[in-house]
């Protein structure tokens, strides 16, 4: 940790989960959380009984008059008023962490002097205990003018996390690319978990057993990347199988059918690229998907 790291106050605008898992990280690699504020009472007691020395002010502003770093942590549609409704002086620097929120909603403070910037960790937030254990080792999109990007970048690993520089105008992209492997896999999970459920299983079933497929998973495109790590009847060229899955899954669950065809389809050029899926084959799988699509869009 460097001399101006040592000196600098953090404080935090909004007591959610996102406050509740930085603040702490912060506070454990030494860093000097010295206020928060939350409209909300029971958020403010959360996040002050987990970081017992910083200050709980009765406003915002008295947050940013006692701070150097100010964290918006308050939902993305809410940083633009809440740093517009705030004074700001040169010295601050300001920074909220949504992914998806364009640098010009702290445009406000920009006018002012300060620098501005976005941090935000590629983790899900649902439980702060959680997400904090889970922090070190994810990437932190950063977005900020060169000096400022420095200081985040430090401030990022000092929590060990992966700091990764975001060019200004993609952070919708960005932040969409997440939702794949994070809200959309969970979605992915429920719909193997309801077809357990219509032969009897459990939830608790269904992910006893899926969770050490998926850590499978991971590991092998970890171990040989995307196309090398995909196994299945698709990368296989298994044509009979595909066929199976998709008429059990029209005749009970159609809309779990027309998902699988979709995601079938886009393992297709993975198989090709793995090696073991011939064009010829390939070219089959997919008249296969897309006839069965067809049909559905014309019934």
């Amino acid at each position: 940790m460097s001399a101006s790291q040592a000196a600098l106050r953090i404080g935090f605008v909004g007591a959610g989960r996102v406050a509740q898992t930085l603040a702490p990280a912060f506070a454990r690699a030494n860093l000097n959380v010295a206020a928060f504020h939350n409209r909300g009472a029971d958020a403010a007691q959360q996040l002050g009984s987990r970081v017992p020395s910083a200050t709980a002010m009765t406003d915002a502003q008295q947050v940013v008059d006692s701070c150097d770093m100010i964290f918006l942590t308050v939902s993305d549609d809410a940083i633009l008023p809440a740093c517009r409704d705030l004074r700001w002086q040169p010295h601050h620097r300001v920074v909220h962490c949504s992914g998806a929120t364009e640098l010009a909603a702290l445009d406000h403070a920009k006018s002012a002097g300060a620098a501005t910037g976005g941090f935000h960790p590629m983790q899900m937030f649902a439980n702060p205990d959680v997400a904090l254990e889970g922090l070190r080792g994810c990437t932190v999109g950063i977005e900020a003018e060169p000096d400022f990007r420095r200081e985040l970048d430090r401030l990022a690993i000092s929590i060990g996390c992966e700091p990764l520089a975001l060019p200004a105008g993609v952070r919708a992209l960005y932040h969409a690319s997440a939702y794949y492997v994070g809200p959309f896999l969970i979605s992915l999970l429920k719909e193997g978990v309801e077809l357990w459920k219509s032969f009897g299983a459990s939830e608790a079933d269904a992910l006893r057993a899926m969770m050490p497929l998926l850590r499978g998973t991971v590991a092998a495109v970890l171990d040989g990347g995307l196309a090398n790590g995909m196994g299945g009847c698709v990368a296989r060229g298994d044509v009979g199988t595909i066929g199976k899955h998709i008429s059990a899954l029209d005749e009970r669950f159609p809309s779990s059918g027309a998902l699988y065809r979709e995601l079938a389809l886009r393992n297709v050029p993975l198989g090709i690229e793995r090696g073991t899926l011939s064009a010829p084959r390939a070219a089959e799988i997919e008249k296969l998907l897309r006839a069965r699509r067809e049909e559905q869009a014309a019934s």
